[in-house]
Parts: structure tokens; C-alpha cells; sequence
């Protein structure tokens, strides 16, 4: 584990995040976790109280700790997620009073210890979304705040996915057969997990882990496959729109808007709304075009009241957002900008995904459909 640093925070330097099998079921692995948890808490003045409460999806397992204090929350992230742990150590310093203060991290196993955060926007049931031009305001805020570490995040383990890096990151998906759910062309085997046939999907932003997937089979045009991978021509349509894709990130690389941190899962079940707005759950996350978050924020808003494509509310939402970049920028410059974006972050979901289900635990075929989902979205309306 990192060693601790000014303040009481750990020092990232040299961390290295182990890529090893998380082994959630073992019951040594789970007397060494709840150790942690209990040492940290210890140090802390605070007492765990009873037992734990837990939910494990393939890319996490979350423990409630029950406490003399009210509740705490243990995370243990999968290998192609552990990288949020240095998340929740390094936002805190940069953008303070924008995420929470983590009890603990523990950046090389992908350990964390938070305290409870409050109610949820979507625990609020806001019967309106004009309250999330605010959320945006303050979520921007801390995009632009982090900006400047942005190279320093890449090189401790958040995934590069700024617009230079996502035509290399779409050709090598586009290569990952299995991951897209097609059948070998070498052997004509189905590569794809069986499901049941059963899509037990929540539509967009209905789940507050990181769980928001496209519709079954959508690709814009309805041409996915019936279990969810992509059909042959969906297939060949991304491989000859790979130059089109790579003008788009470049000129969206030419806009001069600095890259951030870009959440990439930013709807009402990520969002404390106590005390101000802090945002959690970061292991979606990239360093990207900031503008990015905007595909699923503003689709989930959509779906959250029943919105369509392109209406005024969504609009206004955008541009209460991208306010906080008309000081270089103008205005028209920045909704181009923000258009770009939010098509070619369908990628960007596609990969945190891929990430997400780098795992042999068998419940990820209930949720392997999501990369070529999002793959297909690239040739879907978008929100705005």
C-alpha cells in the first residue's frame, strides 16, 4: 500500500495496481478485507458494529459497515476497474468538497473506505431537472479544476482515452471479436455468453453502479443481432467508419478545450445532493474530453422525464454546463464541440465496459452485450 503522505493522504508514487483474480468468495481474502476495513475505521475513532451488507457485481464488491457513526462503505474494484481507488485519493485534493474524503484507499489492491455520503439525487425523486443545470455548473467546475493533472492521472493508471487515443483504442476493439459478441471467423464458433435470451437491462441511468446500457441490439438503425453482439454489417459499418471517427476526435482535439477526468456514468444515482453536490462511483472513468459526460448525463435525464431527443430542457442543461468554458470559448464553438463528444464517447462507454467485464466471473454474461451495445450507438441519435 501507498505510504502516507502530507495530511494524513497516501502518496501515489510508485504505486502499482496488481492485476490479480479479486477472489471475493474466498474466506481468507475476506478476513484480510474486513481487517482493513476495521483497522481503518480504528484509526479513525470509529467501531464497526455488526455485520456487513453486501453487493457484488462482476467489475465490484461494496460492503455497508455498519458503525457507532452510521454507516461506512468498503469498495473492492476488479482489476480493470482498480484504478478508482487512485480516484478517490487524488480528486479530493484537487477539487475538494466535490467527491468525499475517503477513510482510506488502498491504490494497489483497489481498495477504498468512504463515508456515508447522504441522500442521492435520485433518492430526492426531483419531480423537475432544472436542479441539474446546477450539478452541472459544479461538475464542470471540477473538470476544469482537474484539468491541469491530467497527464499525471494517465501515468497512474487512469485510461487515456483523450480524442488523439480513441481512433488506436477503436481499431483494437474492433479486433476483439469476443468482446463484440461475433462469431470466430476462423472456426465459425459463437464467441457470445449465453443470457437466457431474457434482456434484464434497466434502461439508461435506472441502476447507480455504473450499470447504464444501451437498449438490447441498438445500434441507431436496428441493426444488432437478437441476443445483443453486433451483426455482420454493423461490423463492417464501424470498420469503414474508423477514418470518420479519427477526423472527428481530431477536430475535437483541435477545439484547445483541455482534457479531464471525465466521470463517463454521471446520472442522478452517482450524485450526493447533500451539502452541495459530490459525485462518486468513478469507475467508469477516464481522462478524456471533458465534454464527454454529457452522453449519459443527458440521456438519463431524458429517460428520468420522459424528454425527447433534443428538447429545450436537455439544451438548456448543455449549455448550463458548457458555461463554465465561455471564458476562452464561444458559445457556438463549444455546442460543436459538445455534439462531437458525446457521439465518440459512445466508444469511450464501450471500452470502460470491456474494462468492466475483464473478469471470469460468470455474471458478466448478463452484462456482456453493453460494449457492442454502446459500439452501436455511435450511429444512434444523440441526446443533444
Amino acid at each position: 500500500m501507498a505510504g502516507a503522505g502530507v495530511g494524513g493522504w497516501p502518496t501515489l508514487r510508485d504505486v502499482t495496481i496488481v492485476s490479480v483474480a479479486p477472489g471475493w468468495a474466498d474466506p481468507q481474502w475476506r478476513a484480510t478485507a474486513l481487517d482493513w476495513v476495521t483497522g481503518q475505521l480504528d484509526r479513525h475513532g470509529r467501531r464497526v458494529t455488526g455485520p456487513v451488507e453486501a453487493r457484488q457485481r462482476p467489475w465490484s464488491l461494496v460492503w455497508q459497515v455498519p458503525t457507532d457513526a452510521g454507516p461506512y462503505w468498503f469498495k473492492a474494484n476488479n482489476p480493470g476497474t482498480a484504478y478508482e481507488a487512485v480516484l478517490l485519493a487524488e480528486l479530493p485534493r484537487h477539487a475538494p468538497g466535490r467527491v468525499l474524503d475517503p477513510v482510506a484507499v488502498d491504490p494497489a489492491r483497489g481498495w477504498s473506505l468512504l463515508p456515508h455520503g447522504g441522500p442521492s439525487l435520485r433518492d430526492l425523486a426531483e419531480p423537475d431537472p432544472t436542479r441539474w443545470a446546477d450539478v452541472l455548473a459544479a461538475y464542470a467546475d471540477l473538470q476544469r479544476t482537474v484539468a491541469p493533472r491530467a497527464d499525471a492521472l494517465v501515468a497512474l493508471g487512469v485510461p487515456d482515452q483523450r480524442p488523439a487515443a480513441l481512433p488506436a483504442l477503436l481499431a483494437d476493439l474492433l479486433d476483439d471479436r469476443a468482446a463484440l459478441l461475433l462469431a470466430s471467423e476462423h472456426d465459425g464458433t459463437d464467441t457470445r455468453p449465453a443470457t437466457g435470451g431474457t434482456d434484464t437491462r434497466p434502461a439508461p441511468g435506472d441502476d447507480g453502479d455504473g450499470d447504464t446500457r444501451p437498449a438490447a441490439g441498438v445500434d441507431g438503425d436496428g441493426a444488432g443481432s437478437d441476443d445483443g453482439g453486433l451483426d455482420a454489417a454493423t461490423y463492417e459499418r464501424l470498420r469503414a467508419y474508423l477514418p470518420r471517427f479519427a477526423d472527428d476526435c481530431g477536430r475535437l482535439a483541435d477545439t484547445g478545450i483541455p482534457a479531464s477526468v471525465q466521470h463517463d456514468d454521471l446520472h442522478d444515482g452517482n450524485v450526493f445532493a447533500a451539502d452541495g453536490y459530490r459525485f462518486f462511483d468513478w469507475g467508469d472513468a477516464s481522462v478524456a474530453h471533458p465534454f464527454g459526460t454529457l452522453l449519459v448525463t443527458l440521456r438519463s435525464v431524458a429517460h428520468t422525464y420522459s424528454l425527447p431527443e433534443g428538447d429545450p430542457v436537455l439544451l438548456r442543461l448543455r449549455d448550463a454546463y458548457l458555461e463554465a468554458w465561455t471564458d476562452r470559448h464561444d458559445r457556438a464553438a463549444l455546442r460543436e464541440a459538445a455534439g462531437l463528444a458525446v457521439r465518440v464517447t459512445t466508444v469511450s462507454r464501450a471500452l470502460s465496459w470491456r474494462r468492466a467485464l475483464a473478469t471470469t466471473d460468470p455474471g458478466r454474461a448478463e452484462y456482456a452485450d453493453a460494449v457492442p451495445g454502446w459500439l452501436g450507438e455511435l450511429f444512434a441519435p444523440m441526446p443533444v
